[in-house]
């Protein structure tokens, strides 16, 4: 029996996603969980699973055009599967039947936070590759099934499109030299980029205002040092973002004001007792904004913990929807790449957001008058300034930075 299979609901506020690249081709045969294509979401790359087995009859959208969610991706023959059963999967729910998600728990976040699709398989001969590789054939024009794979099973890596791109250099023949074209090229926003041009032309509507404050960091910086080996020990790398993070769920507890959510009529705030931090990641695919979920729950070797495997997940592409929503407030770390001082963007619906500038050794005068050496980090805020005034967000920056330069306060509160 034939049945369209539809492309289903993969993120928040998600209409439609770019389809990247087919793993299959018409009359394939596929397995139940097989992957079918990719496609780009507004912030990550994700594969799209089979949901039965059968063979592949007609593909409905071509590679690089846009697919629409609850609209049909591909028919298939499906093979010995109850017509009823296949049905019900294959179909989109009914205007007005999406299930709401449930009160987010302990167990029901660890469930979101799993990737909604299954990992690659192969469709046989098909190039066994990661996304980020896929993504790096894309860029470079390279059809990767043309790639010979250096990996298991002909897994394709990054040195093996490299090799391939020499080769092929080196094969073709000479050139005339022609006049010059005009330099550049254009092409469309997609992906990452698209939505980070929505969002932040949205965000021009919020009247914002800026802070900024310097941080002395000595003690912090011994601290750390202190406490290295025992989270090496235990797997985690220790920097100092993991103290920034949980420092600032601590003076949350005390600010709650900054964790809320403006309603979209601007007339309501929803305060909210959980504290999902949203960490900017530099990526080859633009910049994405894992969410590190329940900070006031968690430990700083489990906050490190989290925050080694999502940056890691963010730059090899892996990171599912579910990991890139949800946040409350967001640092962005800009500092690890330059810069002393900037001015964030306020990413809505949150209230604010901070950005670390680059850690320095200055001259500064201590108490007693004296010039000392002394290690410096400038903090620069934007908040909503519909919600947030001046004086609150000083106040709630007061009681960061102390955590901060005298961490044993903060290791004080620690539960």
């Amino acid at each position: 029996m034939k049945q369209d299979f539809y492309l289903p609901d993969i993120g928040e506020g998600i209409v439609e996603c770019e389809l990247v690249e087919w793993l299959v081709s018409e009359g394939d045969k596929v397995a139940e969980d097989q992957a079918i294509c990719d496609v780009m979401t507004d912030k990550a790359l994700v594969q799209i699973p089979a949901v039965h087995g059968g063979t592949i009859t007609r593909l409905y959208v071509a590679k690089g055009e846009m697919a629409r969610v609850h609209a049909p991706l591909f028919e298939m023959e499906v093979a010995g599967t109850n017509d009823g059963k296949a049905a019900s999967q294959a179909s989109p729910p009914a205007p007005g039947q999406t299930a709401e998600p449930a009160a987010p728990g302990p167990e029901s976040e660890a469930a979101s936070a799993q990737p909604a699709v299954s990992p690659a398989a192969p469709a046989g001969g098909r190039a066994v590759a990661s996304p980020a590789v896929r993504r790096l054939a894309r860029e470079l024009s390279v059809d990767i099934g043309q790639v010979p794979g250096s990996g298991d099973k002909g897994r394709v890596y990054k040195e093996d499109i490299e090799a391939y791109l020499a080769r092929r250099e080196a094969a073709a023949a000479p050139a005339p030299v022609e006049p010059a074209a005009p330099a550049g090229r254009e092409e469309p926003l997609r992906g990452v980029r698209a939505a980070m041009a929505r969002q932040m032309t949205a965000s021009l509507g919020i009247p914002r205002f800026t802070f900024c404050d310097e941080f002395r960091l000595d003690q912090l910086l011994a601290l750390k040092d202190k406490l290295k080996p025992a989270f090496a020990a235990e797997g985690a790398r220790l920097t100092l973002l993991p103290f920034f993070i949980k420092a600032l769920s601590l003076s949350l507890k005390q600010y709650p004001l900054l964790n809320a959510r403006l309603g979209e009529d601007g007339a309501s705030l929803r305060y909210q007792d959980h504290h999902h931090v949203g960490v900017a990641v530099d990526t080859e695919a633009g910049l994405l904004v894992p969410t590190i979920r329940h900070c006031e729950q968690k430990s700083l070797l489990a906050i490190a913990a989290e925050l080694e495997r999502l940056s890691e997940a963010a730059r090899q592409g892996g990171l599912s929807p579910a990991e890139l929503q949800g946040g409350t407030i967001t640092l962005s770390n800009i500092g690890v790449l330059g810069g002393t001082v900037s001015t964030p963007v306020v990413n809505p619906p949150q209230l604010a957001i901070a950005a670390l500038g680059r850690l320095q050794r200055l001259p500064r005068f201590n108490a007693a008058g004296e010039v000392e050496a002394q290690q410096l980090m400038t903090v620069c805020w934007s908040a909503d300034h519909r919600v947030i005034d001046g004086a609150t967000l000083a106040r709630f920056n007061n009681r960061w930075r102390q955590y901060l330069e005298q961490p044993e306060l903060m290791l004080a509160q620690l539960t």
